[in-house]
């Protein structure tokens, strides 16, 4: 991708992820999209993360810690997260969701000010160009302040799916409604949550369970809740949103979505505008990751057949219990399908994962279980026939572009949202029973990689794979999208 940017003073775009692994992953994604079009880039972690990403780096097989201040025109700098750090020197686990939103709203201020005051002294004395706008996480709220106080233009990625977006600005109404908060907890078992919601302009057919798990509280003053619709009551003062999403994917969504806001560009997927920029080869082995990626997997996923592979990743968040982890096991190893299977060590609540060595001794040489991978090379490996997923939404993308059919197992947030679009929507996917059990499991993992109803979702994922890569490519609408959110906010060309 040429730079469109032609004048020798770069602008300097500060882009802040909010401090789990993946936002960090798509505002990461942004940030190489903007290196390549001639920004100076500061990418700012928390400083907990920054410290993973250093570990993780360092333990690469080509220990690419170097690269990380000898990329031109891309920087790193780091903020306090006000979190109190566990003492081990593992810093390999998430940190508490709730305390980090608290600490988002609260304590991400004054710190995120102080280090835009270095920049700018950094600028005055002829070190990094100017700060020319701020690009930020649209869970990260706190930055539009800053751009504000700063006279600076600012835009907003949020990381999910348009529709995930769309929910979350009618969370109010869903209040307004009396539909949430739930009664009681018997809400959540009762068939309550089939409550029909018909009336969000562009979601057709939804039920309140297909709505991000937020709702799903007693408490009218539930935190995750208010943080939410305080950002998405924010989300009207930045200059522009933009959407890791395409429009042919979720059209009707964006167009609602732009009837409330007053500018939003769908500029994804992510994943297949950096199939077209291969030149960028020190951003793409710089990578995101906070954990060490296992190339091992890439090594035995060679040695498979094409599209034999089920691949099985649950994302950076979700945890599950003993009981449930022992249910996939046996459903992948009785489906006698090869499978590869990232296991994180937080994975389990409350210990370490525990696979019985009758299971080891079954799936010898046909299952492999990796503690972390880079998951778009999996994906993208001929091998690799069908995804096991939780339904994040960058891995949702990443399986479209790779043309991978799913089978869903939501956990939480945006997800059952995700899983809803991803099955009845676009009929990519089948959703697994938030109770699994192996033979429901087993059968699944053979529908979706030899049946009938697999060949179908395989057809479907390749025709979206195919759109998504004519509108990344030069003329085609998220790549004209890009560019104008560069020129029209970024660089304030009107």
């Amino acid at each position: 991708m040429n730079s469109i940017i032609e004048s020798n003073r770069k602008p300097h775009a500060v882009l802040t992820p909010y401090p789990l692994q993946g936002h960090i992953n798509a505002v990461f994604k942004l940030a190489k999209l903007l290196h390549l079009r001639g920004f100076h880039i500061t990418f700012v972690h928390t400083e907990y993360n920054y410290k993973r990403f250093l570990k993780s780096m360092a333990m690469s097989p080509n220990n690419n810690n170097h690269l990380i201040h000898s990329i031109p025109h891309f920087r790193f700098e780091t903020i306090p997260d006000g979190l109190p750090h566990p003492d081990d020197n593992g810093n390999d686990h998430n940190q508490d969701l709730l305390a980090l939103c608290d600490s988002v709203r609260n304590k991400f201020l004054a710190p995120f000010r102080n280090l835009l005051a270095k920049l700018i002294d950094l600028a005055s004395a002829g070190a990094v160009p100017p700060v020319s706008c701020l690009v930020s996480d649209g869970t990260m709220p706190f930055t539009i302040q800053a751009a504000q106080d700063l006279g600076l233009p600012i835009l907003l990625l949020f990381p999910s799916a348009a529709s995930s977006f769309l929910s979350a600005m009618h969370f109010r109404t869903l209040i307004h409604k009396g539909l949430i908060p739930l009664k009681d907890e018997s809400c959540l078992t009762n068939g309550y949550l089939e409550t029909k919601v018909d009336w969000i302009p562009g979601m057709k057919n939804f039920r309140l369970k297909d709505l991000p798990d937020f709702i799903r509280t007693t408490d009218p003053n539930d935190p995750m809740l208010q943080f939410l619709m305080e950002l998405t009551d924010k989300a009207h003062n930045a200059n522009a949103v933009v959407l890791n999403t395409f429009d042919e994917l979720e059209g009707e969504v964006v167009n609602a979505l732009s009837s409330m806001l007053p500018a939003v560009y769908t500029i994804g997927p992510f994943p297949s505008f950096s199939y077209h920029n291969p030149e960028d080869q020190q951003l793409e082995i710089l990578g995101s990751n906070l954990w060490k990626e296992d190339t091992v997997c890439l090594e035995w996923l060679d040695s498979k057949e094409p599209r034999s592979v089920i691949y099985v990743n649950f994302g950076s968040i979700t945890v599950i219990s003993p009981e449930k982890l022992s249910e996939f096991a046996w459903g992948l190893a009785n489906s006698k399908k090869p499978f590869l299977w990232i296991i994180r060590p937080d994975l389990v609540i409350g210990g370490s994962v525990v696979l019985s060595p009758e299971f080891v001794d079954e799936t010898q040489g046909r299952g492999l279980i990796a503690s972390w991978c880079n998951q778009e090379q999996v994906l993208n490996h001929p091998s690799v026939g069908g995804f096991l997923t939780h339904c994040g939404w960058n891995s949702t993308t990443e399986s479209v572009c790779a043309g991978v059919p799913m089978l869903c197992w939501p956990f939480f947030a945006d997800q059952p949202t995700n899983c809803r679009n991803i099955c009845n929507e676009w009929g990519i996917g089948i959703e697994i029973n938030n109770d699994v059990k192996r033979k429901d499991l087993e059968n699944l993992v053979n529908e979706l990689m030899v049946g009938e109803k697999g060949k179908k979702m395989r057809q479907k994922v390749m025709e979206l794979k195919k759109k998504a890569e004519e509108v990344t490519r030069p003329g085609g609408s998220s790549y004209m999208n890009l560019d104008k959110v560069i020129k029209e906010v970024l660089l304030k060309e009107n």
